[in-house]
Parts: structure tokens; sequence; C-alpha cells
């Protein structure tokens, strides 16, 4: 009377998951030290305590729910692993929906780039917020559609009236060090992950919301929004990069919130084709769907060529992660023949989508082929469909030195399209190759895809040569820590 009963809920998670004790005890206690829960020491027999109908405290219920998300692809949330959360998980979105104004985007950016630089290295942020989805993700990001007075964004102070003086001075050599500084950022983040810098945008971005507190000309106000928007979204991406995926939706939020101050259409709906690949990688396709159309609906008049080509991508992915196979391969093509556009059209394309190149094109079409081989009874035919695309990113990537990490994906994403097609000891050499790249790079999204891929290669080929040789290397040499500065 009175004993705990086993958690049942768990003990299922955890028997499909294929970990031993050790194991999720080893990837609890790497992922506390991520977010600086540093006091948080699990071993096996906790574990089986956990099993047995234990409690854990927070921060462990949140982490379990991330690792267990990660390990399935889709959302699994503390409540279905059996156990409570501290802060109750909502479905309203308060994360998300936030007031569309110049002045509160400004303070919500600026406080919460402050607590994300002093507060997450002891964990605080990290185990307080929670991923918002549904409708209670989408109808927020609706109003992004909605016009400012005038149908244009408002400087936040009317200093302009009555012969007020502006409060702000910025010099456009300074103007331009700002926006070369964000370029700097994005590249190093291509080249070497989101884990290395992540940091130093966020403070980057703190002080550019320092710098809108003053009053400028209408012209400086909606270009120091467009630094802002950048930035934000770039420390979202980051985020996301290093698994650290509620942070990066509240960034993608607040870049798209900044992106509508500054009057950028084409930029606000950059942020949300990105917010869509948030949604693909967590198995939420018909959020991606939602997020990628509005994206579409809102750039219709502004997006270029290049652009219209990534949202049609996009829009295939998101199909794929559905299983319908039609919708995904019109989109495909219409995101072909959109591309092959930008040649007549001598567009000019501004420096965050210079990224969408041909072999990125491949690439996320090629994907949504191999994506298709997991969520449809055609794996054969669409594995043979994504094999020449994502060759060809290989290709083209394996000659441009600015997308490392990019590369690294498509040698995996190629790795995973030979062992459905049956040929593990291929598979195993791309994997390999991607080895040598992530022990470099700081992307924990990188070393995830590298690790299932590796696991799905010993489960299906063990025993295999060179697949048992990709899983000793995965061990030694991708590490099972990676802090985030």
């Amino acid at each position: 009377m009175g004993e705990k009963q086993p958690n049942e809920k768990l003990g299922s998670w955890f028997a499909r998951s294929g970990w031993s004790k050790g194991e999720l005890a080893r990837q609890v206690n790497r992922r506390a030290r991520q977010i600086g829960a540093h006091h948080v020491s699990t071993d096996t027999s906790r574990v089986r305590r956990w099993l047995d109908g234990e409690q854990p405290r927070e921060p462990i219920p949140k982490i379990m729910s991330e690792l267990f998300s990660e390990r399935f692809g889709s959302v699994v949330s503390v409540e279905d692993l059996g156990l409570r959360a501290v802060v109750q998980v909502t479905t309203v979105g308060s994360g998300v929906d936030l007031p569309w104004s110049p002045q509160q985007t400004v303070q919500a950016i600026s406080e919460y780039s402050r607590s994300d630089l002093m507060l997450n290295r002891r964990g605080f942020l990290g185990t307080s917020l929670a991923l918002t989805a549904g409708a209670a993700l989408i109808e927020p990001m609706q109003r992004w559609l909605t016009p400012g007075p005038n149908g244009a964004p408002t400087p936040i102070l009317a200093a302009a009236n009555g012969g007020q003086q502006f409060s702000g001075r910025l010099s456009e050599p300074e103007m331009q060090l700002l926006e070369q500084t964000t370029e700097m950022f994005r590249k190093w983040d291509a080249q070497n992950g989101g884990g290395l810098r992540r940091k130093a945008v966020v403070g980057q971005l703190h002080e550019v919301t320092d710098l809108l507190q003053e009053t400028y000309p209408e012209a400086t106000t909606k270009r120091l929004f467009r630094i802002t928007a950048e930035l934000a979204h770039l420390a979202g991406f980051m985020s996301y990069d290093v698994g650290m995926h509620p942070s990066a939706q509240k960034y993608y939020v607040l870049a798209l919130h900044a992106a509508k101050e500054a009057g950028d259409r084409p930029f606000g709906a950059h942020v949300l084709t990105d917010m869509s690949r948030q949604m693909i990688h967590l198995n939420r396709g018909e959020d991606a769907l939602e997020l990628i159309h509005l994206a579409q609906y809102g750039s219709r008049d502004t997006a270029t060529a290049r652009q219209q080509s990534l949202l049609y991508a996009m829009e295939a992915r998101a199909y794929s992660n559905i299983g319908e196979v039609n919708r995904c391969a019109r989109a495909v093509r219409l995101a072909e023949d959109t591309f092959s556009d930008i040649r007549e059209s001598n567009e000019e394309t501004p420096s965050w989508l210079k990224f969408f190149s041909y072999a990125e094109l491949c690439a996320e079409n090629g994907h949504s082929y191999r994506d298709l081989a997991y969520t449809t009874d055609r794996a054969p035919a669409m594995a043979k469909a994504a094999e020449p695309l994502i060759t060809e990113a290989v290709d083209r990537f394996r000659e441009d030195g600015d997308h490392v990490r990019t590369y690294a994906f498509n040698l995996v994403g190629m790795a995973s399209v030979r062992l459905l097609q049956n040929e593990p000891e291929d598979a195993a050499k791309y994997c390999e190759e991607a080895v040598d790249i992530a022990k470099k790079v700081r992307s924990e999204r990188l070393n995830t895809r590298v690790r299932k891929t590796s696991e799905a290669a010993s489960r299906d080929f063990g025993g295999a040569p060179g697949v048992d040789r990709l899983a000793e290397r995965v061990v030694h040499d991708i590490p099972e820590f990676v802090s985030v500065v």
C-alpha cells in the first residue's frame, strides 16, 4: 500500500528507444551540462528508479522529453513519458504570442537576449521554455501580415514631430560596420557550426537593441530593425543547430517581429522558412506546411525568383514529411522551374539569401525524395529519385569551402540513401567523410544526424566491416558533450 507503481509510459518509450540504462543516464548528464545544470548527476540505478515510478526533479523531465523527441523524430512530451513537469506545458502559445509594436519588440528582444547571456549558463533559461506548436504557434504568426498604421512600420518614437531633435547618432560607416559584422557571423556559422559563435551573436543582438532605444530618422530606424531581425534570426538558427529548440523558436519569433518593423517582407518570409524547417526536423509536417504557406502568401508580391524557389523547396520538404508524394513532386518541379528563372531576371540577391545556390536546391529536393522513402511504401523508387540530386549536391559542396556544415549534412544524406539501397559499405564511406567534418565543427544537429545514421547502419548491417569501423569512429571522434557558447 502506498508503493510506487512502475512508470509504464516511460518503460514503453525506453524499451523502444534501444538505449541501455547507462546510455540514457549519460545522455541526460550530457544535456544537463549543455544547459548549465551541473548539479545533475544520473546513473543506471537512478534510471531504474524512474522506471519503477520515481518522479525526477527539474530539469530532468524536460531533458528527457527533448532526448526522446530527438530519438523518435517527433514531439514526446513530459506527460507522454509519465512524468510531471514543474512548469506545465501550455497550448496557448504564451511564449510566441507577443504584441506587434516597435517599442515592445525592442523590449522583448533586449530582455530575452540579456536573459540568454546571463542566465542560460546556469541552466535557468533552457529549462523554463517550451516549444509551441499547432494553432498556438500558427495563429500569432499570421498577424505578421497585418499592416501597421498607413500600411508601414512606425519609428519607435515620433521624434521628428514638432522639430524635436533625434537622440541617436549613427554615421554611415557605423551602419555599414554593423551590417558587415552580421554577414561575418553568418559566414562563421556556415563554416564552423552554431555552437562556436552563438553567444557572440546574442551579445551583438543585445547591443543593437540598445541602439534602438534612441530615436533616428525613419530610414535609419528601419535599417537598424533590419539588422536586428537578421541577428535574431541567426541567433535562432544557431540555437537550432545546437539543439536548443525552444530558444531557437523564440529568436525566430522575435526576428519576425523585427522584420515587420523594418518593413522587410522578404526577410520575414525567410524567418518563417526556417521556422518551417525546424518543424520538419521535429516531425511536425502540418505545422511546417502552415508556416511555409504563410511565408509564400506574405511575400507573394516581393519575393525574388531565388526566394520563391527556396519556398517551393521547403514546401516539398514539408509535404515529404507527411507522405504526400504527388504534392511533394509538384513542389519540387516548381522549385526547379522557378530557380531557372533567376538567370533571366538579373535580380539582386540579399546577403542572407546567397546561400541558396543550385547545390542547395539539389540538396533540398533530394532530401524531400529521401524523406518520402521513410514516410511512404515506395522506398526503392524514392531512394532512386533522391540519389542523383544529393550526389550533385555533394559534388558541388565538395568544392565550396564556405558551406562546410552543409556539405557534411549532404554526405550524411547520401549515406542514408545508400542504406535504403542496401549498400552499407558505400553508406559507411559517405558517413565517415561526415565524421571528419563533424569533429571539427560545433553542430549538435550534425552530430545527431551522424550518430543516427551510424546506428541505423549497425542495426541493419552490423558486421559489415565499413559499418563497424564507422561505429567505432563515431564513438571516438564525435564528442559526447558540446558546450553552448
